[in-house]
């Protein structure tokens, strides 16, 4: 019989990988993979089937077989000292020059992307994982065209990873000639490279798990990280994570998925956007859940509005945190009018998420640090969380599919923005850029993924904009040409932007909805 290969395998010499992909990594990565590559798969299989059902008419519940969970009496640990204040939380891609910017924010956390926000080409991939071993070690810094080098300041905020999620391969790491999964990878790679360093340090590798879809998937990531820790050298549940509730099927789990995570977990956070495209991709084929322009689609509508309270009322209850969704402007240097309307935006914005409970808040900009502070500073006084209340869901938990918005429609401005906002992000992810301004707004890959679920929704049910006009696939594919020979015009790179024709086209198109519009890319 012959012996398995004892590494990983890089099937792509294109980027300089030494000090990254050592070959320690490779093997544990290996290692793991033969270990849980199966039951990724079975846990996928799972997800296309109850996707399945829902598309046939079964909608979710809180399930009788884990009433003992939410019954019980049980808690999850305290919060390590340096993620006990999570008041403001700043989010970004694992890039050198924006890690530092982030760092020496003012934010107590910085939630640092190795998914939404990069754009997995293999350089961006292995430079974000050089990036986090540099910052490990002390030696993060970046030298600006003029020789200015900018440094780590004497009190960073405290990063917390964001590896890829369950449903991604990377494409360019195989293991007995299969992709490996690309969260497994991302998690395995930091923890060589910066786990040990972290903790010499009397802190740990903290995480952020993304697009949990139940809580069998929670106890999947649960016993990777253990046996990560335990091959790594790193000390039991010292990796602490926090777990986005960015998908309607966890909406229903969260105490499930805090007690299959309750050695380890520190917190939810409410994954807005991303939360949105669920709730289309599981229910877009009934009318009953037809959503209007994205703009209308607000926390305070019912559906969402029931998402935000329930998060905060679980999580309390378990003494675990919960941390508010995005504020994604990007200050106008130029604009004082605007600027100042979009700041009092935020401030009621994050007013509301510290009025439920919230313990802090995410953004997407350095200058938006001090108004998001400022906000919680005032609901925690001395406290550094909110932890002592403990709300009760204002709603019962069936209006969580509650997607009912009074008096909005769809226009054809939505529409047209949906297709705009789509190409232009996709234009810039194909060319290597997952945090990206648009429209005075720092987006992500979902922005790109709620903008064209919706546009195919709207097909699908031929919704009538205020004129009459249908929304068709000849209408979109119409505003798809019109748009891309409009930003070619404005001097916008023709190959980017035909491609990202093509990606919308696949993903709004189609006569089914793609679960996402675009995996990984080499």
């Amino acid at each position: 019989m012959t012996a398995a290969p004892p590494t990983a395998t890089v099937l792509t010499d294109a980027v300089d990988t030494d000090g990254v992909l050592t070959e320690e990594a490779l093997s544990l990565v290996a290692t793991l993979q033969r270990t849980y590559g199966h039951a990724r798969s079975v846990l996928l299989t799972r997800r296309s089937e109850r996707a399945a059902a829902y598309a046939a008419g079964t909608r979710p519940g809180l399930d009788p077989a884990t009433a003992h969970i939410r019954d019980g009496d049980w808690s999850v640990p305290p919060a390590p000292r340096d993620l006990t204040d999570r008041r403001c939380e700043i989010t970004g891609p694992a890039d050198r020059k924006m890690m530092i910017s982030a760092l020496n924010s003012g934010a107590r956390v910085f939630l640092c992307d190795l998914e939404d926000a990069l754009a997995p080409t293999w350089a961006n991939i292995v430079d974000g994982h050089r990036n986090l071993r540099d910052w490990a070690a002390g030696t993060l810094t970046f030298t600006r065209p003029d020789g200015t080098v900018d440094t780590v300041g004497a009190d960073p905020a405290t990063i917390v990873v964001r590896p890829r999620g369950l449903h991604l391969n990377e494409s360019r790491v195989a293991v007995d000639g299969a992709p490996v999964a690309a969260g497994l990878f991302d998690i395995t790679v930091a923890a060589v490279l910066a786990g040990r360093e972290r903790q010499a340090a009397g802190s740990a590798l903290y995480l952020y798990l993304p697009k949990i879809e139940s809580h069998h998937e929670a106890q999947w990531w649960d016993a990777l990280i253990g046996d990560v820790e335990r091959r790594v050298g790193l000390a039991p549940r010292s990796v602490r994570v926090t777990v986005l509730i960015e998908t309607i099927t966890a909406a229903y789990e969260m105490e499930e998925i805090l007690f299959a995570l309750r050695e380890r977990i520190t917190g939810l956070n409410a994954g807005r956007w991303d939360y949105i495209f669920s709730v289309i991709k599981k229910f877009g084929t009934d009318p009953a859940h037809v959503l209007p322009d994205r703009q209308k689609v607000t926390m305070t509508v019912p559906f969402l509005a029931a998402y935000a309270q329930r998060l905060v009322a679980v999580a309390h209850r378990r003494g675990a945190h919960a941390i508010g969704g995005m504020a994604a402007l990007i200050p106008s240097r130029r604009d004082a009018e605007a600027n100042a309307r979009a700041f009092a935006a935020v401030r009621a914005d994050k007013e509301r998420e510290a009025g439920l409970g919230y313990d802090g808040t995410w953004v997407a900009h350095p200058d938006l640090v001090p108004v998001a502070t400022e906000v919680f500073d005032a609901a925690l006084g001395d406290a550094p969380n909110q932890l002592a209340a403990r709300p009760e869901p204002a709603a019962p938990v069936e209006a969580l599919l509650d997607t009912t918005v009074e008096g909005a429609t769809v226009t054809a401005a939505g529409v047209a923005g949906n297709v705009s906002v789509a190409l232009r992000y996709l234009a810039a992810w194909l060319g290597g850029l997952g945090a990206v301004g648009v429209d005075g707004l720092m987006e992500d890959l979902a922005t790109a993924e709620i903008s064209r679920s919706q546009l195919w929704q709207w097909i699908h049910h031929g919704v009538a904009l205020p004129d009459g006009t249908v929304v068709t696939a000849d209408l979109v594919e119409g505003l798809i040409g019109a748009e891309v020979d409009r930003l070619v015009a404005d001097g916008g790179d023709a190959d980017l932007l035909d491609a990202a024709a093509d990606a919308l086209r696949r993903g709004a198109l189609r006569p089914v909805l793609p679960d996402f519009v675009v995996g990984d890319v080499a």
